[in-house]
């Protein structure tokens, strides 16, 4: 584990609430000269703790109103059957996140539709039609806060 100080804490709190911030700007604000912050960006983004810059899209003034979450337990278990249920389902553009987890489900899923029937044509045609699908429940999506900013980093 890269050891963090104050400052790395501090740019990885202010890139978590902007990304777009680039060193010079983020220097002059923490205090730093852009080539100083400039190399601990780099430092942090060598030791694999930055993982890129990612965006944002409000998913909603994109048309897509309904988002649902999906717990997938498989029929069969076996390394072919995960492997082809991933590259499925990976396949499948409104699924926007695919998590293996451990638990009453063996796969959680975000899906996006654009609204109910949408996401109950998704459901029949697409999901409940991969390989090895036994059961699923639905969560649906009422509203969502995005905490900014990492949470408990070690000092």
């Amino acid at each position: 584990m890269t050891p963090l100080d104050e400052t790395d804490r501090r740019i990885l709190a202010a890139l978590a609430e902007d990304a777009r911030q680039g060193a010079g700007a983020l220097g002059r604000r923490l205090g730093l000269s852009q080539p100083a912050c400039w190399r601990r960006i780099r430092r942090l983004e060598e030791a694999g703790i930055l993982r890129g810059r990612q965006l944002r899209l409000d998913r909603e003034k994109l048309g897509f109103g309904v988002t649902v979450f999906l717990g997938i337990k498989l029929a069969a278990k076996g390394r072919v059957s995960l492997e082809d249920f991933e590259r499925a389902v990976t396949a499948i553009p409104e699924v926007q996140l695919v998590q293996h987890v451990l638990g009453l489900f063996d796969y959680r899923l975000r899906v996006v539709a654009r609204d109910l029937p949408d996401f109950e044509r998704v459901l029949r045609r697409r999901i409940m039609a991969l390989p090895g699908v036994g059961s699923v429940e639905a969560n649906v999506l009422l509203s969502e806060e995005r905490r900014p900013g990492p949470l408990g980093l070690p000092a």
